[in-house]
């Protein structure tokens, strides 16, 4: 969704890293170009007018005009004062949960929003919180609504309140309050009916289910890709509801990122998730400083970290682990790699959260390698025999052409494959020799050996490497016994001339 954003504001902070002073001209030239960028973005006006003011004062201050490296500090800069704008420093705005319950978290917003998707969202994070949910439809005009909730309660493991047909959506509260507390459960979500366009007869409706039911929360649920259209309908919601949030869905589309930004200036509301994919776990937590450092093209390691935490098996990884510090890695390993990376959102969601990698991008498209590249790679490796996953080097040419023709692939791309296995082998093999030393020092470096793991999630929350870490990570590797093994192709002295990572 911040693409857009990232490349332009990227571009403008690229320019201003060679220079060692900056003068107010500078500053102001470059505070224009952060006002257009942030406009062409669809953010508001007055929130860019009062972001400008605000980093123009910051930016002409004596401490940044004298400082060794004024670019940084206009980076630093404007990444608090995106900060500021999507909701502060603060720690991200979770649910409020009642301690009385039966909690009711009451779900508004517009025909097409997503609203009903996410209630099924938020329901199957609240299960993996060990409550007991409760949800229900209340939406009595659109055509499979109830039912469609009932299959998402189902997906994510929560209760559904039974359909009473010709009842209205007021009395479907008083009946899903009543059953919510007699039946025990920590949580009810009500689904309430929406339109293509803001009326008095869903406002109306939804104040009196307000009314009746007393929410915890109350969520507004709007599309980010509607642009400044979302903020009005924020406003308008505001207005006639208790709203106590406001939840961003198709996050992951290609619009122009600027609902994001001016809701929570606009509204005043809270921006607590973004929904960042159709399946029914893709609702991200929303934190101001790591989206803050996404934008600047700084990742987010943390939520990096969180999805390997959600998707990653512990003991098949236990197993893995102890099979490479053997130096074993067959197709089957291979597999369950390029598989557990798709799981954790492919290529492109992976990539999109590591510090850095924006300015790869153009490398990245150019070298083909996509998440349709790894469905190859797996459907190749399926069309392989377990002994032939086990032991590649049996595979000669006939082989080949058989695995190529169940693939629906070219030879040629086995081969690719092929080689790129071998690659990744040798490392394994080289990082386990000495009785697995290197995985031992390499592991030391990231967590026991001295540099804590939270410098690592710094990284992502908005901050890039200092150089005292760099400093810190490259005598690491230095101090490893023999010095870090010699990877396939690279020799003994660092890369090689023209080495490109990302040629095929």
């Amino acid at each position: 969704m911040f693409d857009a954003l990232t490349d332009r504001l990227s571009s403008v902070f690229d320019r201003l890293s060679g220079r060692g002073v900056l003068s107010e001209k500078d500053v102001a030239e470059v505070m224009r170009e952060i006002r257009v960028a942030l406009l062409e973005a669809d953010v508001a006006l007055p929130v860019v007018r009062d972001f400008i003011a605000k980093a123009t004062e910051a930016a002409t201050g004596e401490a940044v005009i004298r400082s060794v490296r004024p670019a940084d500090q206009v980076v630093k800069i404007t990444y608090d004062g995106l900060v500021d704008m999507l909701g502060g420093t603060g720690e991200a705005e979770g649910l409020n949960i009642s301690l009385n319950p039966p909690s009711v978290i009451l779900m508004a917003g517009l025909q097409g929003s997503g609203k009903t998707t996410t209630a099924g969202k938020l329901a199957l994070r609240l299960v993996r919180e060990r409550k007991k949910v409760l949800m229900a439809s209340l939406d009595t005009r659109r055509p499979a609504a109830m039912e469609q909730l009932g299959m998402l309660a189902e997906q994510a493991g929560a209760s559904f309140l039974p359909i009473v047909a010709g009842q209205a959506a007021p009395d479907i509260a008083r009946r899903a309050m009543q059953s919510a507390r007699l039946q025990g459960f920590d949580i009810l979500i009500l689904d309430t009916a929406g339109r293509t366009t803001l009326d008095e007869a869903m406002m109306s409706e939804a104040a009196e289910i307000a009314k009746i039911s007393s929410p915890a929360e109350t969520l507004l649920v709007a599309d980010a890709l509607t642009g400044q259209d979302a903020v009005r309908t924020a406003k308008a919601f505001h207005e006639r509801l208790p709203l106590t949030g406001l939840v961003l869905t198709r996050a992951d589309g290609d619009g122009r990122g600027g609902a994001a930004l001016s809701m929570r200036a606009v509204t005043g509301l809270p921006i607590k998730f973004l929904g960042v994919s159709e399946k029914i776990d893709g609702l991200d937590v929303f934190d101001a400083q790591r989206i803050a450092g996404r934008i600047l093209g700084q990742g987010d390691v943390v939520a990096l970290v969180e999805k390997a935490t959600q998707e990653l098996d512990m003991a098949k990884a236990e197993a893995t682990a102890r099979k490479l510090a053997k130096g074993q890695f067959d197709l089957d390993m291979m597999a369950d790699q390029l598989s557990q990376m798709k799981r954790m959102g492919g290529m492109e969601g992976m990539m999109g959260l590591l510090p850095g990698v924006q300015k790869m991008k153009q490398q990245i498209a150019q070298s083909g390698l996509t998440d349709k590249t790894f469905d190859r790679q797996l459907a190749i490796i399926s069309s392989m025999t377990k002994q032939e996953r086990s032991k590649p080097d049996i595979l000669a040419a006939s082989r080949k052409r058989r695995v190529a023709k169940g693939a629906g692939v070219d030879v040629a791309e086995i081969n690719r494959l092929l080689k790129q296995h071998r690659q990744m082998a040798d490392t394994f093999k080289s990082l386990s020799k000495n009785g697995g030393k290197g995985f031992g020092q390499m592991a030391k470096m990231l967590g026991g050996g001295g540099m804590d793991m939270s410098k690592l999630a710094q990284m992502g929350g908005g901050q890039a490497p200092t150089p005292e870490q760099m400093e810190e990570m490259a005598a690491k590797l230095k101090s490893i016994p023999g010095g870090m093994p010699k990877l396939p192709g690279l020799g003994g002295g660092g890369l090689p001339q023209g080495f490109n990572p990302f040629k095929k």
